[in-house]
This record gives structure tokens, sequence and C-alpha cells, in this order.
């Protein structure tokens, strides 16, 4: 089986193509913006344009705008090549990656908020929050933190902390365990959006 991991939640955007567990292709780029230009041509210079059974893409929190071109990019994908796709939280990637048994993940939320989440044996122990910096501190339950904004957080704190500055990257996803995955590949914000739809004259 051939498998497609899409990350564009964050500055950096990556693709990997796995055939069963083991990774043939990979690309991860920081680019800040420009998600919508290059993720479809990276995924096409992958080995067979990228072509897989299985699609699995991130769900976020991160980048309003990197989540909706990754998700409408897996489920077009998934359409055209019959392949089944199926979604993850960003965090637990971060999570992952950090290799800790326990971990607080920290990543930028936009508006001077981070997004923070406490792990334990790779399990979410609570739900992601987007917090001000002040609320993150208190939300930090472990020793080691992890993600773009790990660095701020952990500089918080008198004791000391173990910071990993760490951007999702697609090819990690092997080392999620198959609960992690989701067929409902409904974006995840952490928070509300920006602009608030008008109200309709006499409603």
């Amino acid at each position: 089986m051939r498998i497609l991991a899409i990350e564009t939640a964050s500055e950096a955007c990556s693709v990997a193509l796995f055939e069963d567990a083991g990774l043939i292709a990979h690309d991860h780029r920081v680019l800040g913006r420009g998600h919508a230009e290059t993720l479809v041509p990276m995924i096409a210079a992958l080995p067979d344009k990228g072509r897989a059974d299985r699609i699995l893409v991130s769900l976020g929190p991160g980048s309003f705008t990197g989540v909706r071109i990754g998700i409408a990019t897996a489920r077009a994908l998934g359409v055209a090549w019959g392949a089944k796709v199926l979604g993850y939280p960003t965090l637990a990637l971060v999570a992952a990656q950090s290799d800790a048994s326990q971990v607080t993940v920290c990543m930028n939320g936009g508006h001077g908020e981070w997004f923070v989440q406490n792990f334990a044996g790779g399990a979410a122990q609570d739900a992601v929050r987007s917090l001000a910096p002040e609320a993150a501190r208190d939300a930090c339950l472990h020793e080691t933190i992890a993600g773009n904004r790990a660095e701020e957080l952990a500089a918080m704190f008198a004791e000391a902390k173990r910071p990993t500055s760490l951007l999702p990257d697609a090819r990690k996803v092997s080392v999620l365990s198959e609960a992690t995955f989701t067929t409902d590949t409904a974006p995840t914000y952490g928070r509300a959006p920006d602009a608030v739809p008008q109200k309709v004259a006499g409603s």
C-alpha cells in the first residue's frame, strides 16, 4: 500500500510518500506563506506524482489558510485516485516528533496567542487551546516542551524546562498510532475565526 502524507498547518509545507511502512520520498520546506502555490507541485514531484491508496492530512490547528489548502488538496486527490482520506491532529504529530513520553506542545496560534496541548504516552491529556502566553504558562504540565513556540514558553519558567523547537513534518506521520487518524476531515482551527459574518438585515 502506498500512503501520501500532507502537512500544511504551520509555516512549513511538507509531503511524504510511503510504501507500506517505508519512506520512499519526502519534501519539507519552510515557506511562511505560499502553500497554495507550492503544495501541488511538491506532490507532483514525488514518484508516480504521489499517487497513493491512502492519504493522511493534517487537520490543524494552525494556519487557517494552510489547513484548508491541505485538506482541500487531500480530498480532491482522494476522489481522483479513489484513495481513502484520513486526518490527524497537528499537535499530536509534533508531540510524537519530540520522542518524549510526556510533553507539552506549544505552537504559534496567531494574534499573540499560542496553541497549547499536553500529551502523555502518545495520547492527548486535554483539549487544544489557544491561549495568551501567561495562560499558556499555567496550562503547561510537563518539563519537555515541543513546537515552534517551545523556547518562548520555557523561558517563562524559573525552573529548568527542556524546549525543543519543532515544526510538523509529514515524514513523521508513520510514528502516529492508528487510533490518531480519523475519517472526519473537518479542520480544527483551535480558536474562533477572525471574520464574523454580518447579520442579515431584519434578522
